[in-house]
């Protein structure tokens, strides 16, 4: 009898010990208010930035400005109008670019930059997202001027020194060359 007590009290135990573990509960629960004070900010900051934009592409009339599907402002200053093959991912470019403040003040001088290589979309450089997106727009041996918001560009980080964070800017593009990948 005592057997067939003790091995009933073992089943029990061991059923009972395979619960479920149960989620801890926070200890403190957020609003979320933070987030959506960010956001409202960030909308506002994005805006402010589009009016200034939009002033200086309209206050320059000798120039046909493009806005890009990426979120950007562009116009030529050198156009290819014989060849028609852009960069695709995985091709090797060669290129020059320089910052500018919208005002025109520089930042980084293309001597400052010197020659880049960039594999389009799968090189980890350290490269802002408007110039990766701009490439892709490029033809071998054109000049393209692009006006990017902030978040195309430095965003909050800026450049150390040189670029406060959240700011616009210009950058003037040269497409040297492109080299095919073989897989294209």
């Amino acid at each position: 009898m005592l057997r067939n007590i003790s091995s009933l009290f073992f089943l029990f135990i061991f059923a009972f010990s395979c619960k479920s573990p149960e989620a801890r509960r926070p200890v403190q629960q957020s609003s979320g208010t933070f987030i959506q004070e960010s956001a409202s900010r960030n909308k506002a900051l994005y805006d402010d930035e589009i009016e200034k934009i939009k002033k200086i592409i309209k206050r320059d009339t000798t120039r046909e400005y493009i806005a890009s599907d990426s979120g950007f402002w562009y116009y030529y200053n050198t156009k290819d109008t014989i060849t028609e093959q852009k960069p695709k991912i995985g091709d090797d470019v060669t290129f020059t670019y320089n910052i500018k403040e919208l005002g025109g003040k520089t930042i980084l001088s293309e001597k400052e930059v010197g020659l880049q290589r960039y594999k389009v979309d799968q090189t980890n450089q350290d490269l802002i997202s408007g110039i990766r997106d701009g490439l892709k727009l490029m033809q071998e041996g054109e000049t393209i001027t692009f006006i990017f918001p902030s978040y195309k560009a430095f965003g909050y980080y800026g450049i150390e020194r040189k670029l406060g964070t959240n700011i616009p800017i210009k950058s003037t593009v040269t497409l040297k060359t492109i080299k095919q990948n073989q897989e294209n």
